[in-house]
């Protein structure tokens, strides 16, 4: 009489079966880190009021025209450190307000943006610190407090330590 050799060995000891669920197990473990990654990082490109900023957009014209009416230069430069100094110029010699308002926004991560008040010094002057260092490029909007004007470019801090903000030209 043949005997059959009846060594069975228990599913989990085969090899087949982990090498066919690791696939499915390691989806599963990359959709965790996914979803978790989704909720912890700030996406600084989505808008919340867009409608509103959209609508904004004609203020933000008619801002920059009474800047150019009043011939605004604005020479903004990195001291050492943090150390922000603005000298302000105009077509006409008048007060300048004590106060300026001056807006530094990262293209993409808003988590980065800085909103300083810059504080009239000696000799014309406009000085205020920044909260991080500056690198790479930025948006640069400089206004009054009353928001009646205001001066925009952008700024490689990198490739330029200074800027000058200029007024558009006016629209007719």
């Amino acid at each position: 009489m043949n005997q059959k050799s009846t060594d069975v060995r228990p599913w989990y000891r085969e090899p087949w079966p982990w090498f066919l669920m690791a696939g499915p197990a390691i989806v599963v473990v990359a959709g965790f880190v996914t979803a978790w990654l989704a909720f912890v990082s700030n996406d600084g490109l989505v808008e919340d009021d867009y409608y509103k900023q959209g609508l904004a957009v004609k203020q933000h014209v008619a801002r920059d025209q009474v800047a150019a009416g009043m011939g605004l230069t604005a020479d903004l430069m990195l001291g050492n450190g943090r150390e922000v100094r603005l000298f302000l110029m105009a077509k006409n010699a008048r007060d300048f307000p004590e106060r300026l308002t001056l807006h530094i926004v990262h293209p993409t991560r808003a988590g980065q943006d800085q909103h300083l008040t810059l504080q009239r010094g000696d000799a014309g002057y406009y000085v205020t610190r920044l909260d991080t260092p500056l690198r790479g490029r930025w948006h640069v909007q400089l206004e009054d407090e009353a928001r009646n004007w205001r001066l925009a470019a952008e700024w490689n801090v990198d490739a330029q330590p200074a800027l000058r903000l200029q007024a558009a030209a006016p629209v007719n």
